[in-house]
Order: structure tokens, then sequence, then C-alpha cells
């Protein structure tokens, strides 16, 4: 936006009085009302125009030394005075002439400095500044009531005054009757009266910790501090006199003089106290700064007291200019949310704190546990400095801290001197490279070598897909794994038994984003990542296609059967290859939840039950060749008993159900069943006879008892 000129209103014996257009003037209400969302910035604000203005006259001094001929020291000082109700910011820069004043404090949306900064870049200088006093400088009017800027330029031999209120549409611009600035410029504010806490000096020191810490110029602030001092005890003095006096008299001797005694007091003293006496560490050569440095700046800067398990100093030439030291906590916080804002990336601009707001502008959510500092020159900030703008800029940055980022999180898992490091920061943030692999496509494979899992090769320890390629044996077809709720219920599940065998290891994926992670990876260094729980997994191997062409036409009247026996439960039966202990599993298709997600989905709160039913997808039953109960069932197929063959289809598949992970409709009707079945096995009071028809018995008491005769072939399981 073009910045509007002042209107000239009046001459009166302070000066000139202006006028803001009335563009202007809205464009001031809308600063001091609502475009700051933290009045404290105003120091921020007031204390980095005035590191600007150092740097300026740093930089102007170079080609003319007269102007820091005086020899006085660039510096920023800060002093309140409680009682009435004053802040003063003082820096001994290139201050400014009347023009300046009129030209840069009675527009707004102008930088004083941004002429200059055009002059050097035609001159291929290299200032690297920022701006003198744009927008920020009327922060000063969210705490004041009413500014006053003093200053004093190198090249004019006058004094300047610029003063406005808040809330008025006018500012007056005269010569000081009492100068007393040998270069730079005072701004004194006059506190509203709803801001008078922020005169207390203590407050100030806060502030300017918290904002202003790493301003490459000393910021004095008037504070007052404790000292110690030497002053007599009188009493005590009077006391051991007394002695001398009373020892010497029994003596018969003269008394001595004793000397005083002293006692140490505290009084308080008024004294300019720096407070940026710190370089940042960030901006210093990485060779010169030792481990235990990072450490100890880590703990203070993030509150931390354990010490980062890797930290990444590095700084970005070219283009695009900036700083940065990450650091990779030492345990996770104990509330853990990657909804949240983490607030653990501190943003500076030439070394002024802009925010600690913008973890999800420089950081993916899930390396939101990322703690560091970012310090950039010529990192574009809207109006305020608040607001981030999303540009190149931005996603150049972003992704050399996300690459940064990984190699920390890659150099953690490589060490050999200490393994326990990267199970420690597994065990903290592992679901956040889990969450990673989801969203981070461009990084995946990345990722993917990061990740962490029990396998069926080791029960206590935890294995990496490399390591597990490593260990792949020569006819393997792919990675496999398993999604279960513990690594107890994987071991035990049927869908592993006939890879167990064939010594290929499985993937215990126990968390409930495991599941979700491994889908998204699909193959991993050409190897495809196999659900053992879906469809079509084949681990017959090779030579065994025929043999299992004939084992399926053999078991084509029991597959067809039991298929129309469990109707629309399932979508077919089919014959099992990955089965050696278990009669039957229940499988779903490539592309429908597993019984794991399944149940993850129903526990869901918000779940919705139309999705629900159509990504279940289609449960089909696979029952193994060699195990008796499926060669019982054959044989009752074979032999048209099919009532007692369809109630043992229904109660397998319902079985199958629970051991594959699933649940049944109705717990009441299975437990009925069973219960049936039991009876029957045990009783002996309800059996059939050859042809299915009951007979009579006689009991003891003369009563007649009908009871059904049981044949028992040798093929039942239930044979006594």
């Amino acid at each position: 936006m073009a910045a509007a000129a002042p209107a000239e209103v009046e001459q009166d014996t302070k000066g000139e009085k202006f006028a803001y257009q009335a563009e202007v003037d809205r464009l001031m209400d809308m600063i001091i009302n609502s475009l700051y969302s933290n009045r404290e910035v105003f120091l921020r604000e007031l204390v980095s125009n005035c590191s600007d203005a150092l740097d300026k006259a740093r930089f102007i001094g170079l080609t003319k030394p007269e102007v820091l001929a005086d020899n006085e020291k660039l510096e920023i000082r800060v002093r309140t005075d409680p009682e009435n109700h004053t802040i003063t910011i003082e820096d001994t820069g290139i201050g400014m002439t009347r023009d300046d004043l009129l030209n840069q404090l009675g527009t707004i949306a102008r930088s004083g400095t941004r002429k200059f900064m055009e002059a050097v870049k035609e001159s291929k200088g290299d200032a690297n500044l920022i701006g003198q006093f744009g927008v920020g400088f009327y922060s000063s009017f969210l705490v004041a009531d009413r500014v006053k800027v003093q200053t004093k330029h190198p090249e004019d031999d006058k004094q300047w005054v610029w003063e406005s209120r808040a809330g008025s549409h006018e500012f007056s611009i005269y010569e000081d009757s009492e100068p007393s600035l040998v270069r730079g410029t005072r701004i004194t504010l006059f506190l509203k009266e709803d801001s008078h806490e922020l005169g207390d000096a203590f407050k100030l020191k806060s502030l300017l910790k918290q904002y202003s810490e790493f301003i490459s110029f000393p910021i004095n602030l008037y504070a007052s501090k404790r000292e110690p001092k030497q002053v007599t005890d009188e009493e005590a003095t009077k006391k051991k006199q007394e002695e001398e006096d009373t020892k010497a008299k029994e003596e018969n001797r003269e008394a001595k003089k004793i000397e005083d005694v002293t006692k140490t007091e505290y009084e308080e003293v008024w004294d300019w106290e720096v407070q940026n006496d710190n370089k940042p560490i960030w901006s210093r050569n990485p060779k010169e700064v030792t481990k235990e440095q990072y450490d100890s700046f880590y703990k203070t800067t993030f509150s931390e007291f354990l010490e980062p398990l890797a930290h990444s100093h590095f700084n970005v030439e070219g283009t695009i200019e900036f700083s940065s030291l990450l650091f990779v906590p030492g345990m996770a916080p104990f509330e853990q949310d990657m909804m949240k804002r983490s607030k653990n990336i501190r943003l500076f601009v030439k070394r002024v704190f802009i925010s600690d707001e913008f973890d999800d502008d420089l950081l993916p959510r899930y390396l939101n546990f990322i703690k560091g500092v970012v310090d950039s020159s010529d990192l574009p900030l809207n109006v305020s400095r608040e607001i981030l703008q999303e540009n190149k800029i931005v996603r150049v940055i972003r992704k050399q801290l996300v690459r940064r980022s990984l190699d920390m999180i890659e150099e953690i898992s490589k060490r050999e001197e200490s393994k326990d490091d990267y199970k420690t920061f597994w065990d903290a943030f592992g679901r956040n490279l889990k969450l990673g692999i989801i969203e981070d496509t461009a990084n995946r494979d990345k990722l993917a070598s990061l990740l962490r899992f029990h396998s069926s090769n080791s029960e206590d320890l935890t294995t990496s897909l490399d390591d597990y390629v490593g260990r792949m044996k020569k006819e393997q077809k792919a990675i496999y794994y398993m999604a279960t709720d513990s690594v107890k219920a994987a071991k035990a599940a049927p869908f592993v038994e006939q890879l167990a065998k064939q010594g290929f290891e499985v993937l215990y994926l126990t968390e409930p984003i495991d599941e979700v992670a491994v889908t998204n990876i699909g193959k991993y260094k050409e190897h495809p990542l196999e659900d053992v729980s879906k469809e079509n997994l084949d681990v017959s191997g090779d030579g065994k296609a025929e043999a299992k062409e004939e084992t399926e036409a053999k078991f084509k009247g029991l597959t067809d059967f039991m298929k129309e026996a469990l109707g629309d439960q399932v979508e077919k039966v089919t014959v099992s290859t990955r089965l050696t202990d278990s009669p039957c599993i229940v499988v779903t298709s490539k592309f429908g939840w597993s019984a794991n997600m399944e149940r993850i989905m129903k526990n869901q709160t918000m779940a919705d039950s139309r999705a629900m039913e159509y990504m279940k997808g289609r449960k089909i039953m696979e029952i193994n060749p060699d195990h008796e109960l499926i060669k019982a069932l054959n044989s009752e197929v074979e032999a048209g008993r099919k009532d007692r063959a369809g109630e043992l289809a229904a109660v397998l598949f319902e079985t199958a159900l629970l051991t594959s992970g699933f649940s049944v409709d109705s717990p009441s009707d299975y437990a009925a069943k069973v219960y049936r079945m039991m009876s029957g096995a045990v009783g002996g009071s309800s059996s059939t006879t050859g042809d299915g028809k009951k007979e009579e018995k006689a009991g003891e008491d003369g009563t007649v008892e009908t009871v059904t005769p049981e044949v028992v072939t040798d093929e039942d399981p239930w044979k006594k």
C-alpha cells in the first residue's frame, strides 16, 4: 500500500501540527484495536526498530566515519519511571531529521529504511537490515496514551521531537528546546492506565528476555539490584569493647581500643544492566560449540531437565539464508497430542523473537516433537510480524527442517555404541513416524526405514524393515505382517501357522495406527508387504500348485456345501495353504478391513455405520484339508448327513471368526450351538441310528425313554 502523505494543519509555538489522512486514520485504529493479538509486542517492535537504526548507523559509518566520530557506543537503553508511568526506549543509532519524522512517522505502511535498502541494493552493498520505522512503531499506542519521540541525526545540528496521542488524528513535529542526544532516538511512552503494570522493571526484564535476548546490540535495562556492603555493627562493637574493658581491669592494665565489628547489609542500587549478553548459539560456528553448550542451551530455552537425544546445527546460504538449531527431546511430553500446537519451534528474524506459534508452518505435525530455533534475515512476515506468510521461502525452510529432522532420527537409529537411544526415541515418538508414513508421501521411504516392529524372530526386541529383508529366505515372496492387539495374540493366530512352519518371519503390528501405516508403504525395497489375514496368501511353495488343485477338487463338494449352508455370511469357502493345526480361519478380501481394523473402527465413538458396512468387505472362509475335523465334515457331506453337517459348519465358522479376531453376531446363539454339540458328545442321550431314526429304551423304573442311537464313524472327531 502506498503511504499517504500527512496534511499540514497549523503551526503553533511548539512547531507544526499535521493531520493523518482519513485512510491512514482508519489504519491506525485497526492497528491499535485489532491488529496485534498481544499488546506486549510493543517492546519487541520498538527494540527491533532500535536494532535496525543501530545497524544503519554502523553500515553508514563504514563509508562515512564521521557519522560515528563521537565514539558513542552502539547500544539500546530501556528505562522505566513507575511513579510517572513512563517507559523510555533509547538507541544510539542513526537518528532522524525533521523530514524523516514527517515522512516516516507521519505515515503508515512505509518503512524508514525501505528506500535506504533499495539504495544499498542498487550500489550492491549489503546492509542486512529489516526496516527502521514501519507499522511496528505504532504498536506503541497499544499501551500508551501519548508517545514522544526525540531524535538526533549525526548530519543535522538540531534535535527534533515528534508527538502524538492514541486516538488522535494529528501529530506534532518541533525542534527540541533541550537537546541531550549525541546521536540516535529516544521514545517515551506515557502508559495507559490499564498498562501501568508494564512499567515494572522486572516485567520489562522478562519481556526483553522473551523477545529480544539475542539482538546483536547490547540492551541495557535500568533496574535495581541488591548489592552487599560492610557497615559497623554498633551493638557488637560496644559489647566487644565492654568485654575488653572488663578483661583489662581484671589484668590491671589499660584497655585497648577495639576495632569496629562489621556486618553485611544489602542496599538497593539502580544501575544499567545488560539483558542480552548471550550471543545466539545458532549464529556461531558449529565447530566452536561443545555438546555441553548445546545441552545447556536446550535445557534453558525449553525448560527441559533431560539432555536431548540429538541436535542439528546448520546454516543455509544462497538465495534464501537462515540458521537453525534443532533438537530431538530425550522424552515425550506428559500430554502428547499431535493435533495441538506444540510451541516447540521459536522463530526469529534478525535475532528478534517473533513467535512460537508457527509449528504447523515450519514442520509437519508428525514432527511436532522436534524443538529448536529458526533465524532468518529475509523471512517475509505480514504487517504485524505475527502471522507467517505461506510462500516460497517458507516452503524452502520447511523442506530443510524436515530433512534435517529425519537425518537426526536416522543418526540415532544407527548408533552402535548406544542402541538404547533409539529404543528411547521409538518408545516416545514411534507413533509420530507412523503418522508421517500416512501424511508425508515425499519422505515415506526414509520414514519406513526408521520404523520398528515386533516380529516372530524375537519376542522382546523390535526389528527394522531393513533387518527383516536381510533375513528373508530365498523362496520368500513378500514381507509378511499380522495386525492384532498384542504380540501374544499374534503368535497364537492361526494365520501364521504355515509361515512359522516354513521359517518365514512375520511382523506383529500391535498398535491401531500400524496397519494404516504399513498399508500406505505398500512395497519396501521391491518387496510387497502382505497381510497374512487377507485372501490369496499363497505359501504352498513352488511345484505344489498341481497338488493344491487336486485337493481343491477333492473338497469341492464340502466347500460348495459350506458356502450354501453359511449363505451371505461368507463370500466363498476355499481350501487353505496357510494352516497346519487349525481346522479353518476367516479372512477378508484384499481391500476390505482386516479383523483388527474392524475391531478398531467398531470402537470409534463417531463410527459411520454405512461406511463400516462398506469397508468390512466380504469374509472368506478357508478350511484346512489335513485337519481331522474337516475330513470328518467332508465325510458327513459325502454320506448325505447334511443336517448335522450344516450345524457343524455353522459352529466351525463362528469359532473361526473368534480365532481369526472377529466377533460373532449373537454370542448367545453361538453358545447354544456349542452346548448342544457338547451334550451330544458327552451325554449319549441323543444319538442317531444309521438311518437317522429314533429308538426307545426302557428305564430302570419301567418308563420308556426315546433316544436316537449314535453312529460313530472312524473320521468322527467326537469318537469315544
